[in-house]
């Protein structure tokens, strides 16, 4: 089974039926810790806490966390990619991604055409 590290972006679109993201409804899931802190925030923002609830538990067992390395090439990935406006959770599910050698699964505008990056708009 192929899998990716799903960022927030493509969690959303998986919740909100985008069926351009239909294909990796199969595919094993792994997120971070704050993958998962920006998907209940954005459904506790808006008020929605029946959602936040469902989804954070649906999707709390694919949880993998970053070591500390992963952490720190991450940041350096920011700091030679400021123009591009990423931010750390961003930068730390794309090399986490790398790390697994598995793609980063996302429809952020920033990770367009970046190597290793599965790009679903």
């Amino acid at each position: 089974m192929q899998a990716f590290v799903f960022d927030t972006y493509a969690l959303l679109e998986v919740v909100d039926g985008n069926p351009y993201y239909a294909k990796y409804l199969d595919c094993g899931i792994v997120i971070n810790e704050f993958i998962f802190a920006e998907l209940c925030y954005k459904f506790l923002r808006e008020g929605q806490i029946e959602k936040s609830n469902l989804y954070s538990e649906k999707y709390k067992q694919f949880i993998m966390t970053p070591d500390a390395e992963t952490i720190k090439e991450a940041m350096s990935f920011r700091a030679n990619n400021k123009k591009k406006n990423l931010t750390a959770t961003d930068c730390i599910s794309y090399i986490m991604a790398k790390s697994l050698k598995i793609k980063l699964l996302t429809g952020d505008k920033q990770f367009e055409g970046i190597d290793n990056v599965e790009y679903v708009k």
